[in-house]
Order: structure tokens, then C-alpha cells, then sequence
């Protein structure tokens, strides 16, 4: 099932990058692994995925000292600040930075453990209450706060969309979240390398390709339905 799906996603975001003029390389697929078996993460690995995405530390650090060290470790969900420290020697980017408080006790600890960790600012585009992340208003200024702080480099930005059955719907916010990226490049901040758009999930990467995303965040399309255990 795992290789058919990846296939099926692989067909997908080459003819996205066709479509939209981009070089198939410019896209790189995270394989959202949360609540998944370690069993699932090596059949995905043994395939070729080695950028992984967990929405929790437990779980990542977990799934990391269970599998190949060369996979690069997304961490896409809320991070708290108090399980920073548990995290920041482990993982490739942290997506969900939303607050200058997580920034600070990022650097906090990445100094600690003398290592730069690479950050995406998380941006609330389509201001939806239920989900984290700087609004559209308050990320050039907090990318600008977070620049300044020793052992963390922005990378980029990350959003989640809302939950569509159709997927044009969440075309303005893709390109929302592409025009402050371009915006905050314009400015040539110190210590911000804008590099990534981390934007589109199943239901809608395809469109996010088309509006410049650099990762897409892919689980469903992947792994199949989440298995949630029982309480």
C-alpha cells in the first residue's frame, strides 16, 4: 500500500510542478508519520522517504532512536516550551514556531546543547481560532524579533490551511503565506535565510505546489487513515 501510495503522491507533485513551471526538485515530500508504527516509518524509508514529520516530541524522539539516523526529523506540530529540550539535538526544522517565548527558549536550549537549530515561523493565514501561529499582521515583526537571537536561523514560513473538500479554496491562503515570505526576503533581515514555504497537506499540496510551496506535509496519502489508540 505504501509504495502504491507514494507512487500515486509522487505522479501527483511532478504534474503540480509541470503545471506551475517549477523543477520537480524544488519540491520535497514530508512523510507525516505521527501515530503511525515504527514498521510503517522503515517500509517508507526502505522506499526512499527520509524527511519525516511528527506532531509530537514524545513521539518523535521515540520513533528517532528506533530508525536510521540519516532521516531528517520535521516537527510540524505545537511545541510546547517546556519539551524544547527533548527535541532541539534531534530534529532537521521545527515548522511550528509561533511565538517569540518558543523562540527564546529554542535558543535557550540550543545553546545548551551547542547546536543552530533551523526554524520556520508559523503563520495563522487564514486566522482560524482553533490553530496556532503569528497572524498575517504580526509575522514580518516576529520573524524580525526571532532573527536576533543567538543558535536559531529562520528558514521560512509554515501555515495549515483550513479543511476543504475542495482545494482552490485554500488557494488565496497559499498565496498569501507566498507573498509575506517574499516580503520578509525583500528586507535582507540578518540570520533569516528564506528558503522554505512549508504549506499543503493530502487534501490540497497540489495547489500549494502551484503557489511556490517548497514542503509539502503528506500523511493520509502516504500511510492511509490515522490509527488513533484507544485511551
Amino acid at each position: 500500500m505504501i509504495q502504491e501510495n507514494l507512487r500515486t503522491v509522487e505522479d501527483r507533485i511532478c504534474a503540480s510542478c509541470e503545471r506551475s513551471g517549477r523543477e520537480r526538485g524544488s519540491v520535497k515530500l514530508i512523510a507525516v508519520s505521527k501515530t503511525k508504527p515504527v514498521s510503517m516509518l522503515q517500509e517508507a524509508y526502505d522506499l526512499g522517504c527520509r524527511d519525516f514529520g511528527e506532531n509530537k516530541v514524545q513521539e518523535l524522539v521515540e520513533k528517532y532512536e528506533q530508525l536510521p539516523k540519516d532521516i531528517r526529523w520535521h516537527m510540524i506540530g505545537h511545541l510546547q516550551r517546556n519539551k524544547v529540550k527533548y527535541i532541539v539535538d534531534k530534529v532537521y526544522l521545527i515548522h511550528s514556531v509561533d511565538s517569540l517565548r518558543l523562540a527564546e527558549e529554542i535558543s535557550r536550549e540550543a545553546l545548551k546543547k551547542n547546536v543552530t537549530v533551523s526554524v520556520l515561523v508559523e503563520v495563522n493565514v487564514a486566522g482560524e481560532e482553533s490553530k496556532f501561529g503569528a497572524s498575517v499582521s504580526e509575522a514580518v515583526s516576529l520573524v524580525e524579533q526571532i532573527a536576533g537571537l543567538p543558535g536559531i536561523v529562520v528558514r521560512g514560513l509554515m501555515t495549515i490551511a483550513p479543511y476543504v473538500e475542495n482545494p482552490e479554496e485554500n488557494r488565496l491562503y497559499f498565496a498569501k503565506l507566498k507573498q509575506i515570505y517574499v516580503d520578509i526576503i525583500q528586507k535582507n533581515i540578518d540570520n533569516v535565510c528564506m528558503g522554505e514555504l512549508s504549506m499543503g497537506m493530502t487534501g490540497d499540496y497540489e495547489v500549494a505546489i502551484e503557489e511556490g510551496a517548497t514542503y509539502i506535509r503528506v500523511g493520509t496519502g502516504i500511510f492511509g487513515e490515522r490509527q488513533y489508540k484507544a485511551e
